[in-house]
């Protein structure tokens, strides 16, 4: 049975605390955008209260989530935790996010200052989730997995990278690296505001994010095959909807017509008086 909550109810606060892994939902605003699932894995999230989650973003291909928060008018975010052991349970929680760059501001140092965080090497920002709703569910067809223990491939990747750097690789430079990968979502919208500004000052070209017809061809602007198919499919539903409540007022004609047919009522319907 699900259960809805403004805030994180203690048991499910504590229980949150404990799991492993968690995932990440957002999705641009407009209706040819694509939604994207993140998972996210290790020791690097917590919760500030019974409302406020955070979580580290670590150093990535993609930057869609960041783009998604940022998108004027956006920000819609959802968090999933689910049980491998124990009891079935499924939690999420949605909220609005908040992007806190890893670029010396005050706010994302004194943010990791105050809450003791434990930055690991290519931290990219801090997603901060201002929760208004929670939801619990049963989670019966979830399987059971036995954690075995995190992956470090990508910290070593990251402590290998800052190593090369530091040694005299310029190139080797997490900006340099976010202005290749994350000044751009999919969609073309912005993303990280440190990779669009390394971006334009050293005229790093941003790799492609997606390919064929339906790839942006500009950024910030979805590709023309792309919105024609969209608007395709909205005229298509527009059509049966229509279709619809043609049949649907058909059907009420029908049987008001049926109901009155002999009476002096439909007489006068049709204009005719006895």
């Amino acid at each position: 049975m699900g259960a809805f909550y403004e805030t994180i109810p203690q048991n499910i606060y504590t229980w949150i605390l404990a799991q492993k892994i968690f995932w990440v939902a957002t999705a641009p605003l407009s209706g040819t955008g694509h939604v994207n699932v993140s998972p996210k894995g290790g020791p690097y999230f917590g919760l500030l209260d019974d409302k406020t989650f955070w979580y580290l973003d670590i150093t990535g291909s993609g930057s869609e989530t960041i783009s998604h928060i940022y998108e004027p008018g956006n920000g819609r975010i959802t968090i999933m935790f689910n049980a491998f052991e124990g009891a079935p349970r499924i939690v999420r929680l949605w909220g609005k996010g908040r992007v806190l760059e890893n670029n010396g501001s005050r706010e994302f140092t004194e943010f990791v200052e105050r809450n003791n965080v434990n930055l690991v090497t290519g931290t990219r920002s801090i997603i901060i989730v201002d929760i208004h709703q929670v939801g619990s569910s049963c989670g019966f067809s979830v399987p059971f997995y036995e954690f075995k223990e995190f992956r470090d491939t990508l910290i070593d990747y990251h402590v290998k990278k800052e190593k090369r750097y530091n040694a005299g690789n310029e190139k080797e430079s997490f900006p340099r690296y976010w202005a290749s990968k994350n000044t751009w979502s999919m969609d073309g919208l912005p993303s990280m505001k440190t990779a669009l500004a390394v971006s334009e000052e050293e005229k790093i070209k941003p790799v492609g994010k997606m390919v064929g017809p339906l790839a942006p061809k500009h950024p910030g602007i979805p590709s023309r095959e792309l919105v024609v198919k969209h608007q395709r499919s909205r005229a298509a539903n527009l059509q049966s909807s229509l279709l619809l409540l043609v049949a649907l007022l058909s059907f009420v004609l029908g049987v008001g017509a049926t109901l009155l047919v002999g009476s002096d009522k439909i007489m006068y319907w049709f204009g005719v008086s006895s």
